[in-house]
């Protein structure tokens, strides 16, 4: 046994109990349940489980004859196997399904949470904005799914390159409050040479509403005043985008 895996099996009682069944000559089907999904990443690494094996992982344990294999497989089918409809799930939906307590529900949220952190993070080497489908995959995994509006500002440098990301305002599923004040006091104290507004379409449509047109052209002229660019406003969703840019409406 080589040492990698023997520190893991005196820190992880799991772990440990996996490997007693595989000595004792017991096959993988023949084994609790539970512990299936943890044998075959310790065997096989992550990758190989499906999405509900890696819930499966994540929530431990499941109740008095019903496993958390079953409960994590019930989840993901009640959500046709997508994260995406998964993570537009209320605390209360979640909560309805069979053994997830509030302690699930949680464990639910913050791994969503994380999902959306390690897409949306700048690297070390700051991303340069080159057009509007930077700024979707810049700001996709962040809010293009989320089931309320939120309204962000990307400043940039002369360079293009994205100096800092600031939400300005959380709303509700059709709407949020532009705070222009806010987005120009940024900009300000970031001492940016640009921006870029961008927001979410909780509804998928990526049409901008009257009320978009109305904060694009404030935000236009707020920058014109200060001699900041301003360079878009781009609608964000799940499976799309829309930018005033690229349409020609800056």
């Amino acid at each position: 046994m080589n040492s990698h895996l023997s520190e893991i099996l005196l820190n992880d009682p799991d772990a440990l109990r996996i490997a007693d069944h595989t000595a004792s000559g017991k096959a993988m089907r023949d084994m609790d349940s539970d512990a299936q999904p943890r044998e075959k990443a310790l065997k096989h690494g992550c990758s190989i489980l499906s999405t509900s094996e890696l819930w499966a992982i994540i929530l431990r344990t499941g109740t008095p004859g019903f496993p958390i294999t079953s409960l994590a497989r019930q989840l993901m089918a009640a959500n046709q196997d997508s994260l995406h409809r998964l993570e537009r799930r209320s605390r209360a939906e979640l909560l309805q399904f069979k053994g997830i307590g509030i302690t699930k529900a949680i464990q639910i949220e913050a791994v969503l949470e994380l999902t959306r952190r390690y897409g949306s993070e700048i690297p070390d080497q700051l991303p340069k904005i080159s057009g509007a489908k930077d700024v979707a995959a810049l700001m996709k995994d962040r809010i293009g799914n989320l089931p309320h509006e939120e309204i962000w500002v990307l400043l940039l440098n002369r360079a293009n390159r994205v100096v800092a990301m600031r939400r300005t305002s959380t709303g509700g599923s059709v709407a949020s409050v532009f705070d222009l004040k806010m987005i120009l006091k940024h900009a300000i104290l970031e001492d940016a040479g640009s921006l870029i507004l961008t927001h979410n379409h909780p509804s998928g449509n990526t049409r901008p509403s009257p009320a978009d047109d109305s904060i694009t052209q404030k935000c236009k002229k707020g920058c014109e005043a200060l001699d900041i660019r301003f360079l878009d406003h781009v609608i964000v969703t799940a499976a799309g985008y829309y930018s005033y840019s690229d349409s020609g409406r800056v």
